[in-house]
């Protein structure tokens, strides 16, 4: 769902939280219960590194582009051409827009061009062939849907020159009711080009008009397209008694093995609820992060992961978080990227 700095007033607890009023204070407004999740060694090692934003090689909050766009839900990839790309929305007034930008350091952004009004929560991936396929969240200011484009170059990206675009139709809410988006991209196979293709795609629908439940689908040849439920994330996370979206999610292969870092929100409505789980395929299994910022904020959504070239040199694990403002502290709320230098 759409993520903004917009403070939000909510009357909703959890039944556990109540129970145990502690823990509801220390979780910011719910307790989860206490799965004790057994995760492969590659998933605790690469939770280790997410959880240690004072111990990052670099960081920053609230991070805007040279345009003073602020950069919510940020996607950042390796620049084909040296540095790097991020794709990113920016609230702007009553609708949002999607943006990219371009860098050397993973801290500061140059601004280079702009996709779109409603348009939001885009995922940009860079292909084998020079090619990009971007995806991001579109809305008619009543329901959402998912749009996917493709761009033959980086200078064709960069002029916003898409040689195929895809609408993709609602599957598993009723036709523009409701809400199917917030996409990340599994995969893109060229067979051999864009036309004999297949896009992996993860999204999230809004489950009986009620709340956020993960789906998957797949785009072959950018003309059809079929989805189903991923109820299997769903239940891991649930077990911690969210009660509220499971939404936003990315996919990296760490150490060789298939992790998922997925957003999960304890109270339906509550901006300051949401916490990161990674979700280890291997193993089947989930677990909470315990992020720990240099203020305190408790609360993270939209999380991003995506191994890459460290600007030093090597290679570096570049984390991006979206910090709402509720259960954030002072200077914290907004988007907040990161990256580890590995060894």
């Amino acid at each position: 769902m759409i993520r903004s700095l917009t403070s939000f007033t909510h009357q909703m607890v959890c039944g556990i939280a109540l129970a145990i009023p502690l823990l509801s204070i220390i979780l910011g407004g719910c307790a989860p219960k206490s799965p004790t999740p057994v995760l492969s060694a590659a998933a605790d090692e690469l939770a280790k590194i997410i959880e240690d934003v004072p111990g990052a090689t670099a960081y920053r909050y609230q991070a805007v582009d040279s345009a003073g766009h602020s950069m919510d839900t940020a996607k950042i990839i390796a620049d084909p051409a040296g540095g790097y790309l991020a794709i990113y929305h920016t609230l702007k007034g009553t609708f949002f827009q999607t943006h990219l930008a371009i860098s050397t350091d993973l801290l500061t952004w140059t601004y280079q061009q702009t996709y779109g009004d409603r348009m939001h929560q885009p995922y940009l991936m860079a292909l084998s062939n020079g090619g990009f396929v971007l995806a991001n969240e579109r809305d008619s200011g009543f329901y959402n849907w998912i749009m996917v484009r493709y761009y033959a170059s980086r200078a064709d990206l960069l002029a916003n020159r898409a040689l195929r675009s895809y609408e993709i139709p609602h599957t598993l809410v009723p036709a523009k009711q409701l809400a199917e988006g917030t996409p990340n991209i599994y995969s893109v196979t060229l067979d051999p080009d864009i036309d004999h293709s297949t896009i992996d795609i993860g999204f999230h629908y809004f489950m009986k008009g009620n709340v956020d439940r993960q789906a998957r689908g797949t785009l072959t040849n950018f003309t059809s397209w079929t989805s189903q439920a991923e109820t299997e994330i769903d239940d891991a996370l649930l077990k911690y008694d969210l009660r509220g979206n499971i939404g936003d999610r990315d996919h990296i292969i760490f150490r060789d093995v298939s992790i998922n870092i997925q957003e999960g929100q304890y109270v339906r409505l509550d901006f300051g609820s949401w916490r990161p789980f990674l979700w280890d395929w291997s193993t089947k299994t989930a677990r909470q992060l315990n992020i720990r910022t240099h203020g305190g904020s408790k609360a993270f959504a939209n999380p991003t992961l995506t191994l890459l070239p460290a600007p030093g040199g090597g290679q570096a694990l570049a984390v991006t978080l979206f910090v709402p403002s509720e259960n954030s502290a002072p200077g914290e709320a907004g988007e907040l990227i990161y990256y580890k230098t590995l060894p």
